[in-house]
């Protein structure tokens, strides 16, 4: 019998197909930095609506070039101790070709550059939205400059990374359930701890000035997020990327319902916001475990997340920490919830054949798991906390109690998101801009 002959595997090929599936993900993701802004936006008061829009907005310019120039390079390049990545061909994307296909894959190196570009732009922006009403814009343009750099693109290349060690250890994150939402979850929680309450918190009504942007804003994070999961396996050739579709709509759908349910059960009304909430529990949450568990394990993960993260948003009242739009209580519960949930309702037949718990596979994938969500938690917390109080002891990170009463989008960008004096009519660029609340020092006590 002659002897067997093994052919070597064929190297991948570009795919025209998955490139421009990546491609419209790629958008997909980027159009969730608007929504969170318009989310944020409608849920604080007024005299913040403007300052809410533009914290969103400003990480879009900050992180895209910050990207290009060696963010994409610390976190996908050659591993370095299992904690950094380096490429210097990467640095300025100077030496890439139009054609280099990512390692493994059948799209180019510059659309997994940009799909991974978008993730880093909002994981900053998730952060805004505890911090409204009282953070220095400019200051908060720095906080983001230096926080992609010191934490997203070093933990982006642990999650992520070929040599990462928490992608080495085996550690599930589909989409950004550690690498995102924990990440952005901790470091809010880090930040607002140095920076203190807003005046009047626990006092004053701060109620959401517009729920009908609320919703516009969930609705267009919802969308997005069809690319932002679906497309985290960059091609649907298997069918993985198509089960991760089904288990994001499943699961934000199952988290909404719970909410709501919870919510009449606790409050005595179905709310608005309620609504937007319990969805945006349910993305995050399904976010890291969608590509390994079934549809059934999807609406499991997402009521669990939906009662998890309703319950969590009154804890700021209890232990007197101020998250202002609640970015503690779904974006961190959330991850948590949808990470650790990997290790109980994996079933084996989704992007690996590992199994939870409730599938027979014991707690390995569990306590692996929990490795992952702790060491995430537990380096952005203190990183972020350290980066809030250099600057607070720099240039100041909070803006005066006159300016934060009087209204912080008339002292940091000069002007208000709704004109009430009068009906029709373009804005002339040429009018006198109202002057802006005189800053005159006095702080805030934390």
């Amino acid at each position: 019998m002659a002897p067997a002959i093994t052919l070597a595997a064929e190297a991948p090929t570009l795919s025209a197909a998955n490139t421009g599936f990546m491609l419209i993900c790629s958008a997909l993701v980027l159009i969730m930095t608007p929504g969170l802004a318009f989310f944020y936006g409608g849920m604080v008061r007024v005299k913040s609506t403007l300052n809410m829009l533009m914290m969103s907005f400003i990480s879009i310019g900050i992180v895209t070039i910050l990207w290009v120039l060696y963010g994409f390079s610390m976190a996908f390049g050659t591993d370095s101790g299992s904690i950094i990545g380096w490429d210097s061909d990467w640095v300025g994307l100077s030496n890439i070709g139009l054609t280099d296909l990512w390692p493994g894959y059948t799209i180019p190196i510059f659309v997994f550059m940009v799909f991974q570009m978008m993730f880093a732009i909002i994981t900053p922006a998730l952060i805004s939205g505890a911090l409204a009403d009282r953070v220095k814009f400019t200051a908060w343009a720095l906080f983001v400059a230096l926080w992609a750099t010191v934490v997203y693109f070093p933990v982006a290349h642990w999650v992520w990374g070929t040599g990462g060690w928490a992608f080495e250890l085996g550690v599930i994150d589909f989409a950004g359930g550690t690498a995102v939402h924990i990440n952005a979850g901790a470091a809010a929680l880090g930040v607002i701890l140095v920076i203190g309450k807003r005046v009047g918190f626990k006092k004053d009504p701060m109620r959401p000035h517009s729920l009908p942007l609320v919703m516009l804003g969930a609705g267009l994070l919802w969308f997005g997020w069809f690319g932002f999961n679906a497309g985290s396996w960059l091609g649907n050739d298997d069918g993985v990327g198509a089960l991760m579709f089904v288990n994001t709509q499943v699961a934000t759908a199952a988290a909404m319902l719970a909410w709501l349910i919870y919510e009449k059960i606790r409050h005595g009304a179905f709310t608005t916001l309620g609504a937007a909430s319990g969805a945006v529990a349910g993305l995050v949450a399904i976010t890291p475990s969608g590509g390994a568990v079934s549809p059934l394990g999807a609406i499991a993960v997402g009521v669990i997340a939906g009662v998890l993260c309703a319950m969590a948003v009154g804890l700021k009242y209890k232990l007197g920490y101020d998250d202002s739009l609640d970015v503690v209580g779904v974006h961190l519960v959330g991850g948590v919830v949808g990470s650790l949930l990997i290790g109980l309702f994996a079933s084996g037949h989704g992007q690996s054949e590992v199994e939870g718990l409730f599938y027979g596979g014991g707690m390995t994938q569990f306590w692996k798991q929990c490795a992952g969500v702790f060491a995430v938690l537990a380096y952005s917390l203190v990183a972020s906390a350290i980066l809030a109080f250099l600057i607070d002891k720099t240039i100041g990170m909070r803006v005066s109690e006159d300016v934060e009463v009087a209204g912080i989008d008339q002292a940091e960008h000069a002007e208000t998101a709704y004109d009430f004096s009068g009906a029709g009519g373009g804005y002339d660029r040429t009018s006198a801009v109202p002057a802006p609340v005189a800053d005159t020092g006095k702080k805030v006590d934390a």
